[in-house]
């Protein structure tokens, strides 16, 4: 939906730059009161922000910086840390000074605003949708759904392999996919794991016998877990000098379905600047009504009941 992509999407779409082309262009956008996207410049003492629209100028007044200024729950932060990045919004007027150059009025929380009420409450939970990771914090990794309205992953969510910080798996202003867990008309719940594979469909990939490449995420007393894949960990044999983080060469003794298990041992480790495993999604769109991480003849269940 081009009226609620998540800001930075929409750049350089040819749509956007069309009605960023001339100032009639821009006031076409401004009586169809399409949503745009540019990139902002600065944001003034006032914490007004100023945006590049190529043919001129547009300033978004503090209070039209985003939708939680006015409502009392986001604070100047959330324009001040637009400031070299784009910026979703609306043209609200174009004026044309006696003395000086022209410049756009614009609103990024109308812009919020239209996809809170036209897009964001129209789905449901299970609904698949696109997002875009803006900051990580220890709990959980914040995500934009479209025009700038942020939600969260909580980690516990973002895999089923389990990860010590969000950085484990994402990187600021990567562009993902999420599934949508509840929306409370502010505040919508995101989660991540169900779009990652089942058990099954990740151990395909892996055959006893083989030696291949993991993470090392946790080391405990009966052993080390090594990630295979965002949504597959097997347990190893303790051995002296292995860490968290590091990367390692794993041989695969045994696959066990029944008990969900992969036993290892650890051939090698090392450290590696690029630990952040790649994101393989086995849903990218659509609804998901129940997703089972476990296998039909497992002894444990792994459910999400989204319907």
């Amino acid at each position: 939906m081009m009226n609620c992509l998540p800001e930075g999407l929409r750049l350089k779409l040819p749509e956007n730059e069309k009605y960023l082309s001339s100032i009639a262009s821009l006031a076409e956008a401004m009586r169809e009161k399409r949503i745009l996207e540019a990139v902002a410049l600065r944001c003034t003492e006032s914490h007004d922000l100023i945006v590049d629209l190529h043919i001129m100028y547009g300033r978004i007044p503090r209070e039209e910086t985003d939708i939680g200024i006015s409502e009392g729950t986001a604070r100047d932060i959330a324009a001040i840390s637009r400031v070299g990045k784009p910026i979703s919004f609306v043209v609200k007027e174009i004026v044309f000074p006696e003395n000086g150059e022209p410049f756009a009025v614009l609103s990024r929380k109308d812009a919020q605003l239209f996809a809170r009420e036209e897009y964001l409450s129209k789905l449901l939970p299970g609904d698949v949708i696109p997002a875009r990771i803006t900051h990580l914090e220890p709990f959980g990794a914040f995500a934009d759904v479209g025009n700038g309205v942020i939600s969260l992953i909580p980690i516990d969510m973002i895999s089923v392999s389990r990860i010590s910080h969000p950085s484990d798996r994402f990187r600021v202003g990567d562009s993902i996919f999420a599934v949508v867990k509840s929306f409370d008309g502010k505040r919508i719940s995101l989660s991540h794991k169900e779009l990652l594979g089942t058990w099954e469909e990740n151990a395909r990939f892996f055959s006893p016998g083989e030696t291949v490449s993991g993470i090392i995420r946790s080391v405990e007393s009966y052993g080390v877990f090594v990630e295979l894949t965002p949504n597959l960990a097997g347990l190893a044999e303790l051995k002296k000098g292995v860490s968290p983080g590091q990367r390692a060469s794993v041989y695969i003794k045994s696959i066990n379905p029944e008990k969900m298990k992969i036993k290892l041992i650890i051939v090698d480790s090392f450290f590696d600047e690029k630990t952040k495993p790649s994101l393989h999604y086995s849903i990218t769109e659509g609804h998901i009504s129940c997703w089972n991480y476990s296998p039909a003849d497992a002894a444990r269940k792994i459910v999400t009941q989204f319907d």
